[in-house]
């Protein structure tokens, strides 16, 4: 069970999902007179203004009232309605977009220095290290018009800020696992994986905590809501699971017929794949959903702290919210529709909350045990 190196992984995701990136780019993010991506986000042009960078880089506006520098960990195909309405809204910033992995919006933050700006705003999935950022004193306080309509868990000493609502789901390939093997609870899961872990060997995907910010955070969420999460491991290491740093790499390989269940995935991602890619289906299991949120702070150090606070505003305004939910990420706002499945029980639904308890995760002391008894129980059946 050997994972795939981060660089590799990196160049996998590039090359085999260019032409799938620039597919869900160009039929539906970038409508009449919007930011248009092409040609695999690598040579990015705009009728409204845009500049290509980099392939995970991207800036809109003219500059003539000021700059924005957004660092995030989600992907650019995802962003394409909200920069453009942005833009709209304020077409002399220019704002500069960057996509990195959760532990590089981190370590950026920390380590910025003259040399290194600061990013104005810092946007991720890992919400363990954003509040860990909070608690070590690298961000400002953001004063927001939306505060009322904001649910407690999802903010924190109006430094961290919950934008979206997103249920943890499983992903599976419609076309290659048998309705009766399709999982509806964890337990049914767990039972699957030990009664026919030779099918489906080398055909599970996750996740990497080692290596994920991300994967970290999900797994011991698991773990604090039912110690069951170890038989979980335990069965899921029987399988030969393929671990991973990346979302849409799973996406792309269980789509493709690769792995056939991906665990733990994030639900706007899913769906919006599953959407356009008929092979996908998605779970939101019965006995109980994580739901994450991906948390925006506006470091201390931000060269453009006023641009930054109209960007955060513009986030939590009802158009950023409905931008956000238009690609499946879901609303905070409370005066807004949830995300959560029609018609199911909103009991089953478990934020993790944007909160001090986010800090437990990082404890160095309960990383190694935590890591420990990853490696032990993967190893075990």
């Amino acid at each position: 069970m050997a994972p795939m190196s981060s660089t590799g992984e990196r160049i996998a995701v590039r090359a085999a999902g260019r032409v799938r990136a620039v597919a869900r780019c160009m039929t539906g993010l970038f409508l009449a007179a919007g930011l248009l991506f092409a040609m695999a986000l690598t040579t990015a042009v705009s009728q409204a203004g845009a500049q290509s960078l980099r392939s995970d880089e991207v800036s809109v506006g003219t500059g003539a009232a000021g700059a924005l520098s957004v660092l995030s960990s989600i992907d650019l195909v995802e962003m394409g309605e909200l920069l453009e309405h942005w833009r709209a809204r304020y077409p002399d910033i220019k704002l500069t977009y960057r996509h990195k992995n959760s532990l590089d919006v981190y370590s950026d933050v920390v380590e910025c220095n003259e040399a290194r700006p600061c990013p104005d705003l810092a946007w991720s999935s890992a919400m363990d290290l954003q509040i860990k950022l909070v608690n070590d004193g690298y961000a400002a306080r953001h004063e927001t018009a939306a505060a009322a309509v904001l649910p407690p868990w999802a903010v924190w000493r109006n430094e961290a800020f919950g934008i979206t609502a997103e249920p943890i789901v499983l992903v599976y390939n419609k076309m290659r696992v048998p309705p009766e093997d399709v999982p509806h609870t964890h337990a049914d899961f767990i039972r699957l994986m030990r009664e026919k872990g030779a099918t489906y060997r080398g055909k599970i995907a996750a996740y990497d905590p080692e290596r994920s910010g991300t994967g970290y955070l999900f797994w011991n969420s698991d773990v604090r809501i039912t110690a069951d999460t170890w038989q979980l491991v335990r069965a899921f290491g029987r399988t030969g699971p393929k671990l991973y740093s990346f979302a849409h790499t799973m996406l792309d390989r269980v789509s493709d017929g690769d792995h056939l269940f991906a665990y733990n995935m994030i639900s706007s991602y899913a769906r919006a794949r599953a959407m356009e890619e008929p092979a996908l289906g998605v779970v939101t299991f019965e006995d109980y959903a994580l739901v994450m949120t991906r948390i925006a702070l506006i470091p201390k150090q931000a060269p453009h702290p006023e641009q930054a606070h109209l960007f955060l505003e513009f986030l939590l305004s009802r158009e950023g919210q409905a931008d956000l939910a238009r690609r499946a990420f879901g609303t905070v706002r409370l005066d807004m529709t949830p995300p959560h499945d029609a018609g199911a029980d909103p009991a089953r639904f478990h934020p993790i909350h944007v909160g001090p308890q986010l800090l437990t995760y990082q404890d160095q002391s309960k990383r190694r045990i935590f890591f420990r008894d990853w490696r032990k129980a993967l190893e075990t059946e």
